[in-house]
């Protein structure tokens, strides 16, 4: 992930509301390209029922990102991710900025009314349970 010219504030790093930003687009962008499937038509959505952040280390434009995502517990209606962002260093290095915790319920796309988990998420989240085997490799 790349920082953004815009994703600095007056003090010259990247602003705290930001980070959020990179959460929510590396947990989206994970599921879509993990699943094959735009998550905006399924009939549930996963809303943002629950985020927190804890600030390591500054970021500025233009840092690149990796961001880590790992799933500490799966429900019946809601996913619970853990997340960091790293800063990539020129030497391949990678330098722990933050680390974070977001919360999807899954609500049908009309009512907004709580319901379970799409088949094809949990399919593709079962990987990121902490504590979960390894699949097998090809």
């Amino acid at each position: 992930m790349q920082t953004r010219w815009a994703d600095n504030d007056h003090y010259g790093h990247v602003n705290n509301v930001t980070y959020y930003s990179y959460f929510d687009s590396a947990v989206n962008g994970w599921l879509m390209a993990t699943t094959g499937v735009d998550i905006r038509e399924l009939e549930a959505l996963g809303v943002v029922a629950e985020t927190s952040c804890r600030y390591l280390a500054e970021l500025s434009f233009p840092d690149r990102l990796q961001v880590g995502i790992a799933v500490d517990r799966l429900g019946t209606r809601s996913i619970t991710y853990q997340l960091a962002i790293f800063r990539e260093g020129t030497d391949g290095t990678l330098t722990p900025a933050a680390t974070g915790r977001f919360v999807h319920v899954y609500v049908d796309a009309r009512t907004r009314r709580p319901v379970p988990i799409p088949d094809e998420i949990r399919k593709a989240v079962i990987q990121l349970v902490k504590g979960a085997p390894e699949r097998p490799g090809p």
